[in-house]
C-alpha cells in the first residue's frame, strides 16, 4: 500500500508498466468536470471509475481485495477516510471472490486508518485488503484507476 501526493507520482512509474500512463491521465484530465462512470484508457488493462458520493460509517465498512487489478485511488475533492489490512492476516472472506465484480469482501476489521485528502492517492495491490469511502455523510469526488496486474 502506498499513500502520496500526485506531485510525487513519477516516483512510482517504475513499479508497473502502466503506472506512467495512469498518472498522466490524472495530471492531464479535467477531473473536476469529467462525467461520473467508467472511462476506458487502454482497453481492459487500464480504466478509470469516476464517482462522487457520501461514504459509509466505520460500523458499516467492509474490507475488500482484488486479484486482477491494482487500484490507484485519487481524491479529486473532499477527504477519503480509508482503512488497510494485510490480506495474509485476514480471515476467510464472508463474500468470496467473484470474477464479475473482481472483488472479495472480508468480515475483518482494521486498526489502520488514514485520511487521503484532495490531491493525494493510494495504491492498493492484490494483497492489500482495504476499505475506502468510510466518510459517513461527507461527499468525496474521486477516481479509481484499475490497472491490470498482468499486461
Amino acid at each position: 500500500m502506498i499513500l502520496d501526493k500526485l506531485a510525487n507520482a513519477d516516483r512510482y512509474n517504475c513499479l508497473h508498466p502502466l503506472f506512467g500512463k495512469a498518472f498522466d491521465y490524472l495530471k492531464n484530465t479535467d477531473l473536476a468536470t469529467i462525467e461520473a462512470g467508467v472511462h476506458e484508457i487502454q482497453e481492459k488493462q487500464l480504466f478509470a471509475i469516476i464517482s462522487e458520493a457520501a461514504g459509509v460509517t466505520k460500523d458499516a465498512y467492509k474490507l475488500e481485495v482484488h486479484r486482477k487489478y491494482i487500484d490507484i485511488q485519487y481524491i479529486i475533492s473532499g477527504t477519503d477516510h480509508m482503512g488497510w489490512k494485510d490480506l495474509a492476516l485476514c480471515s476467510e472472506p464472508n463474500d468470496p471472490y467473484n470474477e464479475i465484480r473482481e472483488a472479495a469482501f472480508f468480515p475483518d476489521k482494521t486498526d489502520n486508518w488514514f485520511d487521503v485528502p484532495a490531491g493525494s492517492f493510494t495504491i492498493f495491490y492484490p494483497d492489500d485488503a482495504h476499505a475506502a469511502m468510510v466518510t459517513g455523510e461527507n461527499v468525496v469526488r474521486k477516481v479509481v484507476l484499475k490497472i491490470a496486474v498482468e499486461v
